[in-house]
């Protein structure tokens, strides 16, 4: 079974359904309310065994009933959580989500600034059976370490830019690179997602996209910026849907899929994911993807 080595921040979300986003400070009621599981790569990394890939997660977590019930669900779902590191004496990572009937949704997350930084407990090998590697931007020197072991391994080694890379060697550690458009905007200095990837494309060999939600993903293919339109859902909730659309892009890129075609998978994946409600509860699984992809053409 084709697998991918994730690294980054498993959470604790707490998901609620609203009508509208709140604009005063009083109270408010919910429609629904889901306990799920998140994090960018721990979303990640449920999509990844949820296609059928092997992964496995190292996070950091404190020794917390918290972490515990991180590591019940990420264990539940398939992911390997050997290398999850726990520490003493803090809190592990827990956010507060808002999902509004268009499917947009508010974020208010704390991760314990106390969370040491050191890397020395990652291995110093990839595991066995692992073609590539996922790494998100909430730990820049374990982000690092990661995309150094794929390239050691000669495999992918994915960057999911969901924020402005904290290391400057980041982008040029990792083979393939997919911001946000706000993480691109902030990095390159430009509003225009295109000129913003050709000028960044102009400094590193690394492959680049960004993703742009309902928009599609812009990448760089042969020097130029192309684009693959998104599919069109009826969209009940984003959160969530680019951690799926990493974690999939991932698995495509291990399983030897071009950029192109792991473009597609991953799209197809968020892209069902947005039409369910409760973050990665909503990802799918290989089977959907496949029907999803046939019906679309």
């Amino acid at each position: 079974m084709t697998g991918v080595f994730c690294l980054g921040i498993s959470t604790l979300d707490y998901v609620y359904s609203v009508e509208t986003m709140p604009t005063r400070g009083e109270k408010y009621r919910s429609k629904g309310l889901a306990v799920v599981g998140g994090g960018c790569a721990g979303n990640a990394s449920v999509a990844i065994a949820r296609l059928g890939g092997r992964c496995w997660l190292a996070t950091r977590l404190a020794d917390d009933l918290t972490g515990d019930q991180i590591v019940a669900d990420l264990t539940k779902e398939g992911v390997e959580t050997g290398f999850a590191r726990r520490v003493a004496g803090l809190r592990s990572p827990v956010s507060a989500i808002l999902v509004d009937a268009q499917g947009e949704r508010m974020v208010i997350s704390h991760s314990d600034p106390d969370m040491p930084e050191d890397t020395d407990w990652l291995p110093t090998a990839l595991p066995p059976g692992a073609g590539a590697v996922l790494a998100d931007t909430r730990w820049g020197e374990g982000a690092l370490a990661a995309l150094r072991l794929a390239r050691a391994a000669g495999v992918p080694g994915v960057l999911d830019g969901d924020r402005k890379p904290p290391h400057p060697d980041l982008v040029s550690t990792a083979s393939h690179v997919a911001f946000s458009a706000q993480a691109l905007a902030e990095l390159s200095g430009e509003d225009d997602p295109r000129t913003g990837l050709a000028r960044i494309a102009r400094d590193v060999p690394t492959w680049l996209a960004v993703t742009l939600g309902k928009e599609g993903v812009l990448f760089v293919e042969n020097g130029e910026v192309a684009h693959i339109p998104a599919f069109a859902v009826e969209t009940v909730d984003t959160l969530g849907a680019g951690d799926v659309w990493h974690g999939a892009f991932a698995l495509a890129l291990a399983e030897g899929q071009g950029e192109r075609a792991a473009i597609r998978f991953a799209s197809a994946a968020a892209a069902i994911k947005c039409t369910r409600f409760g973050g990665r509860a909503g990802a799918p699984g290989r089977d959907e993807v496949a029907d999803f992809l046939a019906v679309a053409g």
